[in-house]
């Protein structure tokens, strides 16, 4: 495995732990700060749309500069949103450094997956991007809990302390082991010069359907998983009947099921994508359900819980590979654009959630609410692996020829 993988998944692990940890932290920021559960949920909203703007804005204004300093600007910027949320006066200040880092977290695991696939053969590319990944998946074995137990023993605010050392410790990786590979002018590989290089490039990637029916797939498909898993805390105690102290070591478990699913997802997508999706999906939405069923019976959530994990992230790979496939001839700006896409999904569960909460359907609603979001993402995944499979080779019919030329770019250095 290449070393370089391992500082980009430290990275992952600390954007990982900054998006997940304030799930369990809600209750006590919502206190502290004087606001409604479903006003405290805004901080994971704005912080994903705020991704979206990251992904999509940050990465088109720094296709043209070599990768790795890339990277390591916006570890730069990932510290300085924690700093600001650590030192945050008020819901509004705590907003704001949300908001700071997350701009990072889009352009970071965009560009961070492009390379990590440059790393290795073209047979493994789905599990290097699985490795990078892995460290939002520790982050949520490890990170959530151990962050929600400092947050919950010291403050929240300690919490946000600590990931900003983590932030620094990823930064010197990023430096010292990820390698050079290029700049986002570098893709596309043709003879014609910047109309096939740079953001003009990475434009053209949007011509295919299959790229936007891939971020269609991983709004609603991430988005419903996630739209369950935002006021999980308040599911397990007010619902389920555990203790706030107890909540910790339940999102371990889930974090164990995000270990798994992501691993297997990663191997599973290598060998094919579109069947891989399109039978986690399915099974996602059986899992939700029995969730939505069975939420006031303990040992049964307890197993939801492994599974919700297990099949919400087992798509990750999968989704980001597909994305990056059909817009192999500029991948940098797709990759981010998807990376976005999976923060709208937070955003839409979120405010769904928060939607049926606030109308009085309860602690659960929000699990079914994700069950009918994660439902339309497999039918739009079962309508475009069709459709993949009528045009043959798997490549839309929209991608000009020459662009084969141009996966040059995600071979192994």
């Amino acid at each position: 495995m290449p070393v370089g993988l391992i500082a980009l998944a430290l990275g992952g692990f600390g954007i990982g732990l900054t998006e997940f940890v304030i799930m369990g932290l809600l209750p006590q920021v919502a206190a502290d700060f004087h606001v409604t559960e479903a006003t405290a949920g805004w901080l994971i909203s704005g912080y994903a749309l705020a991704v979206v703007v990251g992904a999509l804005g940050l990465t088109a204004a720094v296709t043209r500069f070599e990768r790795k300093p890339v990277l390591a600007v916006l570890m730069v910027l990932f510290i300085a949103g924690n700093l600001v949320s650590a030192l945050a006066p008020d819901y509004s200040v705590m907003m704001i450094g949300r908001i700071i880092a997350a701009l990072s977290h889009g352009a970071f695991f965009g560009i961070g997956a492009v390379v990590a696939a440059s790393m290795v053969a073209p047979n493994k590319k789905a599990g290097a991007i699985a490795i990078m990944f892995t460290g939002l998946t520790a982050a949520n074995v490890l990170g959530v809990p151990f962050g929600t137990m400092l947050g919950q023993a010291a403050g929240w605010r300690s919490t946000f302390w600590a990931i900003t050392v983590i932030g620094v410790l990823a930064l010197a990786g990023i430096l010292a082991l990820v390698p050079k590979t290029g700049s986002g002018e570098s893709d596309g590989g043709s003879a014609s010069g910047s109309a096939s290089g740079g953001l003009r490039g990475e434009l053209r990637a949007f011509r295919s359907g299959q790229v936007w029916l891939s971020i269609l797939v991983t709004i609603l498909g991430y988005g419903g998983m996630f739209g369950a898993f935002t006021y999980i805390a308040f599911t397990l105690t007010e619902v389920t009947g555990f203790s706030a102290t107890t909540v910790p070591w339940l999102l371990i478990l889930f974090g164990v099921g995000l270990f798994i699913g992501n691993t297997l997802g990663g191997k599973a997508a290598d060998k094919n994508v579109d069947r891989t999706l399109v039978v986690v999906l399915a099974i996602l939405v059986l899992v939700l359900v029995l969730f939505a069923l069975t939420a006031g019976n303990q040992p049964v959530t307890i197993a939801s819980m492994v599974l919700l994990g297990g099949f919400g992230f087992a798509t990750v790979p999968g989704l980001q590979m597909r994305v990056m496939k059909y817009a192999s001839s500029a991948p940098t700006l797709a990759s981010g654009a998807n990376i976005g896409a999976f923060n709208v999904g937070n955003a839409l569960g979120a405010w769904m959630g928060g939607v049926t909460i606030t109308a009085g359907l309860g602690y659960t609603s929000p699990i079914w609410a994700g069950a009918g979001i994660t439902l339309l993402g497999l039918a739009v995944m079962a309508f475009a692996a069709a459709a993949a499979k009528k045009h043959d080779v798997g490549r839309p019919a929209d991608v000009d020829s020459s662009e084969k030329d141009s996966e040059s770019e995600l071979q192994p250095a």
